[in-house]
């Protein structure tokens, strides 16, 4: 497991140990079973909701919620700046007070945190708004220069248009309302506990809340890509768990919402229980984008059913469960992705062949969202500047 949200990848499944280096008392047949079902069950809940929401995000205009695309350019990167990222966060922990690491990590992450949150509780909320509240709108936007100083660029208004666009690039432009500002306050006060307590359950909120923008936001451009970027990350992780005590160590010593966790000894401590069972947020994120991939190819084929994305989640479950049973079993740290790449990828590609629809599959892509908004802002402002340069010659 790593850290960082430059990686999401979050490394294994994997039985906690003792905080103390005390013996703890083995955990009861019943309390196992209870702390590895609902970690199946919170694996489940983002990358389902997640992928119902990535539809919507593709075809939203809101440049706040455009989904970041990764190409396979990207995907072949990312598993070396995932080990990167790793092997310095071990070097971290090795060489600096792990203490004070840990405090500003938990001070980024309440941030994150907080705005993940936000944006994961946003849309159930709205349900509960009644009709006269007073939803007002804001935007928040920052801008390159200032004054008579600002550098023009795209957004630009022609002359004599009339138009009120901004003269400089824009930094930020993101639009929000008063029921976002209600979700926040609400957000911040999961924050505030995560921060003084490090409570479990404030963890996962933030953990889940992390997973599922992952999977709503996060695009694979084609199903190539999510084979390179699955494949690559399937040897980054057997490496650095087989391999390696690196994983397990950052995993173990990283203070921070990048797992799912849920104690073994619920039944007996209550609430504060402490010998957690976990399960990084990469083993969510990474195998979730494809399958929501697969949702977004299956709505392309215009066929009314989803047959890809029931099978591939169903492949998910059969790889995660068979990640915890295997752990369970040896007693040692298993890189999930070992188990859960080969089903999410070739449960899919088995019922294609047995379709005859896989040159379909993977002739499928997405082009980014960002990039057409772009285009189509440009052929507005083109449309707008061509308008107005007739007005003037009329003018004239």
């Amino acid at each position: 497991m790593d850290s960082a949200l430059s990686d999401p990848h979050n490394g294994s499944a994997e039985a906690g140990g003792a905080a103390n280096g005390t013996t703890r008392p083995p955990s009861t047949p019943e309390g196992i079973a209870l702390a590895y079902g609902s970690l199946l069950l919170m694996a489940l809940l983002p990358i389902f909701f997640g992928a119902l929401r990535s539809v919507r995000c593709a075809r939203g205009k809101n440049a706040s919620d455009m989904p970041e695309t990764i190409t396979s350019r990207d995907a072949a990167r990312f598993p070396i700046i995932a080990s990167c990222t790793l092997l310095g966060l071990y070097l971290f922990f090795k060489i600096f007070s792990q203490e004070y690491i840990n405090l500003l990590l938990s001070m980024y992450f309440f941030v994150l945190g907080i705005l993940a949150l936000s944006h994961t509780i946003s849309p159930f909320m709205n349900k509960f708004f009644p009709a006269s509240f007073p939803n007002r709108q804001y935007q928040l936007l920052f801008t390159q220069g200032s004054g008579e100083n600002k550098e023009g660029g795209r957004g630009s208004p022609a002359p004599g248009s009339g138009l009120t666009r901004p003269l400089c690039p824009e930094i930020i432009n993101y639009e929000f309302d008063a029921k976002d500002l209600v979700c926040l306050g609400l957000s911040s006060i999961v924050g505030v506990w995560y921060l003084l307590r490090k409570h479990w359950i404030a963890n996962n909120l933030f953990g889940l809340a992390f997973s599922l923008n992952g999977v709503e936001l996060l695009h694979l451009n084609n199903v190539s890509t999510g084979c390179i970027l699955l494949g690559g990350l399937f040897i980054y992780d057997v490496f650095w768990v087989f391999g390696t005590n690196v994983m397990v160590t950052v995993a173990k010593s990283f203070e921070a919402p990048i797992k799912l966790v849920f104690p073994q000894d619920l039944l007996e401590k209550g609430l504060e229980a402490d010998n957690f069972a976990m399960l990084g947020l990469g083993d969510i994120v990474i195998p979730g984008i494809f399958i929501a991939l697969l949702l977004r190819f299956d709505i392309s084929l215009k066929k009314n059913t989803h047959t890809y994305f029931y099978t591939s989640f169903a492949a998910y479950i059969f790889g995660l469960g068979l990640t915890i049973f295997i752990m369970h079993i040896f007693k040692h740290a298993q890189p999930a992705l070992l188990y859960l790449v080969p089903a999410c990828i070739g449960f899919p590609v088995l019922v294609a062949l047995a379709k005859g629809e896989v040159t379909e599959m993977f002739s499928y892509e997405e082009s980014n969202p960002k990039d057409a908004a772009a285009v189509t802002e440009g052929s507005k402002e083109g449309t707008e500047a061509s308008a107005s340069k007739g007005l003037e010659k009329k003018e004239k």
